[in-house]
């Protein structure tokens, strides 16, 4: 293809190499080192070759289809996420940039489903090992020794945890024998496999809701049509704003847990501890939102926009492709989490 002649790949090496560089000080802050040290970087690179490898191939899923159906795309722009201040996972991600009108539903079908389904695979392979390789109660102890003094070698369930996903459910019940120590979601981020593993349900899932171009969108959209397509995208997105409003009042019932001395905030906090405290405790499941998905349901609205643009030919996608767009809805549920990431 003559695009591929043209392009300058210098803009792609830079970013690349910035997003490793990010991902590696962010897997060593993961492993609670000195990310700032640069021999502590070693601790990093497991993190940083697996992360990016499952941006590759979800973003190369993506590139090839295009080529395939002679589509018009840059290479992946991976994104770094600036030096690392707090937790995080070193890179926004990675995106290509589609240069022509995609000509049918059935080259935007492919396109959209290959990287999902490519950066699935990839997370259930390093979640697999991850649980194969599992580490024991002592390595945690020896990254939090805090642990032994503070709560006599007691893993206390604070800090930033990992919502808990159906595919990671199974996984670890059919992998790990009955009895053996399986890190808490809020210790899980230390060991790179199930790190990243957990990671790539995390994008899969923000992939693939059915919402305008994302690809979820892109698959829907092929598979039904344009009304079908909207109607969904709707509901997804009140659902978004629902799961994503009730992590903000848990937020704020959090927050509202810490010591105040003024009387005005001790008179709020009377009120919001009392009145919420009741329904926590009879619905216990509604401490468990993830606050994000409002924001991820306001990107979608004003964003990404909710309609999807009509394909210049509109032939109906075959049986086989069908069947992979129900996989998708599997892959889906299967690596969607209600809380998400959240600090308890």
């Amino acid at each position: 293809m003559n695009f591929l002649k043209k392009e300058n790949y210098t803009k792609y090496i830079i970013l690349f190499i910035l997003t490793f560089l990010t991902c590696t000080m962010a897997g060593a802050q993961w492993a609670y080192k000195d990310y700032l040290e640069v021999t502590n970087w070693q601790y990093g690179l497991t993190y940083a070759i697996l992360i990016l490898t499952f941006l590759s191939v979800h973003e190369f899923g993506h590139y090839f289809a295009a080529r395939h159906h002679k589509v018009h795309t840059t290479l992946p722009y991976y994104i770094p996420f600036p030096v690392p201040i707090l937790l995080n996972f070193g890179t926004f991600g990675a995106v290509i940039r589609i240069k022509q009108p995609i000509p049918s539903k059935k080259a935007l079908f492919d396109i959209g489903i290959t990287g999902p389904i490519a950066g699935y695979i990839v997370s259930v392979i390093f979640l697999i090992i991850g649980f194969i390789f599992l580490p024991t109660k002592a390595d945690i102890l020896a990254i939090h020794p805090e642990y032994i003094t503070q709560f006599g070698g007691n893993i206390p369930d604070t800090g930033l945890h990992f919502g808990n996903t159906l595919l990671f459910s199974f996984l670890s019940k059919i992998l790990v024998p009955n009895g053996h120590f399986i890190p808490p979601m809020n210790e899980l981020y230390h060991f790179p496999f199930l790190n990243v593993g957990w990671f790539g349900l995390f994008v899969t899932t923000m992939n693939l809701l059915p919402i305008g171009q994302l690809d979820g969108g892109h698959i829907l959209y092929s598979m039904f049509g344009s009304k079908i397509h909207l109607k969904v995208a709707k509901t997804t997105m009140w659902i978004l704003i629902i799961l994503g409003s009730i992590g903000s009042v848990n937020e704020v019932y959090y927050f509202m847990q810490q010591p105040f001395t003024s009387d005005f905030m001790l008179s709020i906090q009377s009120l919001v501890l009392d009145n919420l405290g009741p329904i926590y405790t009879k619905y216990p499941i509604l401490q468990e939102f993830w606050s994000g998905w409002l924001l991820w349901a306001l990107i979608g609205k004003f964003f990404i926009k909710l309609p999807h643009p009509i394909a210049q030919h509109e032939e109906p996608i075959s049986k086989q492709r069908m069947m992979l767009g129900w996989f998708a809805l599997f892959m889906l549920i299967s690596s969607f989490s209600i809380n998400a990431i959240f600090f308890r």
